[in-house]
């Protein structure tokens, strides 16, 4: 997996992999739009293949590039994982942060609740008392 997100790291071979997506092609097809050698999609290539993302066959003389879906749908339930955690994790913030606002309302809608919170910040502290005692 680390090979194929670094592969997909750079912009060329994402846009590379973009346009593979619609149909086979062939390293200077690929090379076309790009103003670099066709060495360099070479290059780029041979990251793609490594990673498992792209395969080359052949067609007579031609050397088609073709896009590997099934390493797409590794990916995608890969990260599917992680989204169904983190979104687990959404939830159980937002019901917190229901519970957290239900309880502000309670208060403030409380008038004996108000009052008694209103008494507790005007009590003296327990450090207060001490340095009345020792005076």
């Amino acid at each position: 997996m680390s090979k194929v997100f670094a592969a997909l790291a750079d912009p060329t071979r994402r846009d590379m992999v973009a346009r593979l997506s619609v149909a086979d092609a062939t390293v200077n097809e690929l090379a076309e739009p790009y103003e670099v050698s066709v060495q360099a999609v070479s290059k780029h290539l041979k990251v793609l293949e490594d990673s498992g993302l792209v395969s080359r066959t052949r067609d007579a003389q031609r050397r088609p590039v073709h896009l590997e879906d099934n390493v797409f749908d590794l990916m995608t339930k890969w990260i599917g994982r992680y989204k169904q955690q983190a979104e687990e994790r959404y939830q159980r913030l937002d019901a917190v942060l229901e519970a957290m606002n239900a309880d502000e309302a309670t208060d403030d809608s409380d008038p004996s609740a108000a009052s008694a919170k209103g008494s507790e910040d005007s009590a003296p502290h327990s450090t207060d008392r001490k340095s009345r005692k020792g005076a």
